[in-house]
């Protein structure tokens, strides 16, 4: 997958890609841009999804599928208003669990579990990684 990794636009990988290397063992890090407050049941805040490697020498910024604006293709970063949002696009990816960071500059890191006879079936540390508190 290295050549493949390669053609990619520098930084950015689509949900294709990401979904391919979380399920060969990269990280997901959910990285809360705004945030988060609640309206009626909703919480609403900002963000982005990163795939990461365990040491951090390798990070891509998850961006939706490019579109052709004239004679140039157009690429947006991925980001998530809502945590039903974000929840939904982890599990479809195939977390177990997501753990969301509330306020701005905190990020968590998630792993796909490597089988499915693993004890609690989570599918990440949960443990925050930045931010104020961190």
């Amino acid at each position: 997958m290295g050549t493949e990794l390669e053609k990619e636009t520098p930084n950015v990988v689509t949900e294709l890609t990401f979904r391919q290397l979380v399920a060969s063992g990269y990280l997901a890090e959910v990285v809360c841009q705004a945030e988060a407050y609640r309206k009626a049941s909703v919480w609403y805040g900002e963000w982005i999804v990163r795939v990461v490697n365990t040491d951090r020498t390798f990070e891509k910024l998850l961006v939706t599928t490019p579109r052709r604006v004239g004679e140039i293709d157009e690429i947006k970063v991925r980001v998530f208003k809502t945590i039903n949002g974000l929840t939904s696009f982890m599990h479809e990816v195939g977390f177990a669990h997501v753990d969301t960071p509330l306020f701005s500059g905190n990020r968590t890191l998630h792993s796909i579990a490597k089988s499915s006879s693993e004890e609690s079936g989570a599918s990440g540390s949960g443990l925050p990684t930045g931010g104020a508190d961190a």
